[in-house]
């Protein structure tokens, strides 16, 4: 179980790290996704900020379990806000989407699973 667990928090991790990164540079992606989902570019540091705190919440929790389902629960919430936003603007190529939010969720699920709170 610990395996799995530190796979699945180190990919989470990963991945959203690099999405935070991308928005922190202004990256080609994360831009035009905005302007597709009318989010206004002001709001990619701040976005990016909430990914780059959930990546680092989730590195954190291998030393204090309740941050890393606090940080997986908060990329969870997230990614359904993002939901929100492609369906606002009925934007139905989730893919993406499914790709970011299923990691978080899968983070939580081992999250939980490993450190017994079901």
């Amino acid at each position: 179980m610990f395996a799995t667990y530190l796979v699945v928090t180190l990919l989470t991790s990963a991945v959203n790290g690099l999405a935070a990164t991308a928005n922190f540079i202004g990256h080609e992606y994360p831009r035009s996704q905005a302007d597709k989902l009318r989010v206004p570019r002001s709001w990619m540091r701040p976005l990016g900020t909430l990914l780059a705190a959930g990546a680092l919440g989730l590195l954190a929790g291998f030393a204090v379990p309740v941050l890393g389902t606090l940080a997986a629960a908060g990329l969870v919430l997230y990614f359904l806000g993002a939901l929100c936003v492609h369906l606002r603007v009925r934007d139905y190529q989730l893919v993406p989407w499914a790709v970011f939010f299923c990691l978080p969720a899968a983070a939580l699920v081992v999250n939980l699973a490993h450190h017994g709170s079901w």
